[in-house]
């Protein structure tokens, strides 16, 4: 199915210049029919070409695009392509929206050209309609098939293609991330650091100057540090003082701080002295140090004292507390690794 969905957006994702030479529309769309033909296991699946307003139809909840980002600047030349054409040549998809519900159509696949269109309409070409294909395809073929065309896409962050998947290793693959990194051809460490990603708190995201500067490199750097209660209060702490200042540059119209900066600002903040490690090694039961962990080369010693009356399972959860905690990576990577795509 990954081939074949590629295949489909091979055609789906390219919006040609205006000078470029086209097909008849009628090629065009028994080509793109022909590659639908296939998608998933049923026969018989209906589908047509339409033409439609862009406000006949929501866009799906599962495209990881950040629909409120897009604007007459950054869709620029694609505006002004659909406008010498009198329209879109490439079709968005759609989908019939359940009975009952506001608009007829959902959007799956064409978020740009239907942002688009709606511009055009509201300046001066109010004529020009949203040509559409709908389609039948689960909310797991919808996912797929958005994420094969935005993974290609710059406008389409790190931080939004992982929250995505975030929600998606749930809705659509029961929680289990193996199944999720088959369907989309990922391997599962692939997977995981940009689950690992999606986590970062709203005050990390916040201290770097655009959602597009915070990268998978860099949460591989902090996750460590976030996991450990007194180092991640260090780091939410400088990340609220980045974020202020970043905020004070911005109104000033001045540079902002560079991601490679606040990395290095909150990596500092996470640090621990030897003080500090020794405390974050303690065991403690209802508030009482009752021993502590060391990192020794064969593995985790710990020192702990049993005292009259102590309950055996209250012992045992401060101890896997304790385990999982000493057990979390302390030491920053020297390098920033790549995601590998």
């Amino acid at each position: 199915m990954a081939g074949f969905l590629r295949d489909i957006l091979a055609t789906l994702s390219y919006e040609p210049k205006p000078e470029e030479l086209f097909a008849s529309d009628s090629q065009a769309l028994t080509r793109l029919d022909e590659r639908l033909s296939g998608i998933g296991e049923g026969n018989g699946r209906s589908r047509g070409a339409i033409s439609i307003r862009p406000s006949d139809c929501s866009v799906w909840d599962g495209n990881p695009r950040d629909v409120p980002a897009l604007c007459a600047e950054n869709c620029r030349s694609l505006i002004e392509s659909i406008a010498l054409e009198d329209g879109n040549r490439i079709p968005v998809l759609v989908r019939q929206n359940p009975p009952g519900s506001d608009l007829p159509y959902q959007l799956l696949v064409g978020s740009r050209r239907r942002f688009a269109i709606d511009w055009l309409n509201h300046n001066g070409r109010p004529e020009i309609r949203l040509n559409a294909l709908i389609v039948e395809m689960s909310d797991e073929e919808a996912f797929r098939l958005a994420d094969i065309e935005n993974r290609e896409r710059q406008d389409i962050t790190e931080l939004d293609r992982a929250r995505s998947y975030q929600q998606a290793v749930d809705r659509f693959y029961g929680g289990v991330q193996s199944r999720m990194a088959e369907a989309l051809g990922l391997s599962n460490s692939q997977l995981s650091r940009l689950l690992a990603l999606a986590q970062m708190p709203d005050e990390v995201v916040n201290a770097f100057a655009t959602r597009d500067e915070l990268r998978v490199r860099h949460s591989e750097v902090l996750t460590p540090l976030l996991r450990r209660p007194q180092q991640c209060d260090r780091v939410l702490a400088m990340a609220r003082v980045i974020g202020g200042e970043q905020q004070k540059l911005a109104a000033a119209g001045e540079r902002m701080i560079p991601a490679a900066a606040v990395l290095a600002r909150l990596k500092q903040a996470g640090k621990t002295d030897a003080a500090t490690r020794e405390a974050e090694g303690a065991i403690e039961l209802n508030g009482i140090r009752i021993g502590r962990t060391r990192n020794l080369r064969e593995g985790l010693a710990i020192d702990v004292i049993v005292t009259d009356g102590m309950r055996i399972t209250d012992l045992f959860a401060a101890l896997e507390a304790a385990i999982n905690d000493a057990r979390t990576p302390v030491d920053e990577p020297d390098e920033d690794p790549e995601i590998e795509d």
